[in-house]
C-alpha cells in the first residue's frame, strides 16, 4: 500500500515498531519554514548573550568609575585638609613672631611702672598704665597667655629659676618673687618666667651655716 502512494508522489512517514514517524529527510529540506526558525531562535539567544555582555562590562565599569571617584573625592578632601593645617601652622608661626617682638615692648613698660612710684609721677604712671594694659590685652588677642606664678610651684617647662632661696617658711619649690613674666602661645613656651624659688635647706647647707 505504501509503495502504492510513493508511486503516486506521495511522501509517507515511516512508522518504527513502537509507532514513532520517523522525518523523511527530504521533508525537511521541503520544509524551509522550520530551518529558518532555527536560525531564528538560534540569533536571538546569541544577541541576549551579547547584550547580557554588554550590560554586565557598563556595570563593571561604572563600579571602577564610582571606586575611582571615592578614591579621587578623599584624596581631595586630605589634600584639602594638609593646606589649611598648613596654612593654620604658617599663620601661627607669624603670630609668634609678631608677640615674640612685642614682648619686650611689654618688658620696658614692666620696668617703667615699678621704677617710678613716686606721688609726682602719678599722671605718668596713668597714661603708662592704660598702653601697658592695651599691649598685653592685643597680645592675649592674638592668643598669647601671660604667665605671672607668683605663688606657685615651680615647673621647669614653663619657669627658669634665676636664682633660690633657702626657708622653712615656704614649700619647697614655691616661687617667691617673678622677674620677668613668661608668654606660651598654643602650648608653646615663648619665654619662661624669670624666678626666685623658695628651697629647704639641706643639711650639708644647716652645716655650713
Amino acid at each position: 500500500m505504501r509503495d502504492f502512494w510513493q508511486r503516486k508522489g506521495w511522501n509517507v512517514n515511516r512508522k518504527d515498531p513502537k509507532g514513532n514517524v520517523e522525518n523523511n529527510p527530504e521533508e525537511i529540506s521541503q520544509n524551509p519554514t522550520s530551518a529558518d526558525g532555527a536560525r531564528e531562535s538560534y540569533t536571538i539567544d546569541a544577541n541576549d548573550a551579547s547584550a547580557d555582555a554588554k550590560v554586565a562590562k557598563l556595570a563593571k565599569d561604572l563600579d571602577d568609575l564610582r571606586q575611582t571617584l571615592l578614591r579621587r573625592q578623599a584624596d581631595f578632601d586630605n589634600y584639602k585638609k594638609r593646606v589649611e593645617k598648613e596654612r593654620s601652622e604658617d599663620s601661627r608661626r607669624w603670630t609668634a613672631r609678631v608677640i615674640e617682638g612685642l614682648i619686650p615692648v611689654v618688658d620696658s613698660f614692666d620696668q617703667a611702672l615699678a621704677s617710678h612710684q613716686e606721688a609726682e609721677y602719678a599722671n605718668y604712671r596713668k597714661g603708662f598704665e592704660l598702653i601697658h594694659r592695651q599691649l598685653i590685652d592685643n597680645i592675649a588677642k592674638l592668643g598669647a597667655e601671660r604667665i605671672d606664678p607668683l605663688g606657685m610651684t615651680f615647673d621647669p617647662h614653663l619657669h627658669q629659676a634665676m636664682d633660690r632661696t633657702e626657708t622653712t617658711e615656704h614649700d619647697d619649690g614655691t616661687i617667691l618673687e617673678v622677674f620677668q613674666p613668661g608668654y606660651v602661645f598654643h602650648g608653646r613656651v615663648l619665654r619662661p618666667a624669670m624666678v626666685r624659688v623658695a628651697v629647704h635647706p639641706t643639711a650639708a647647707s644647716k652645716m655650713a651655716n
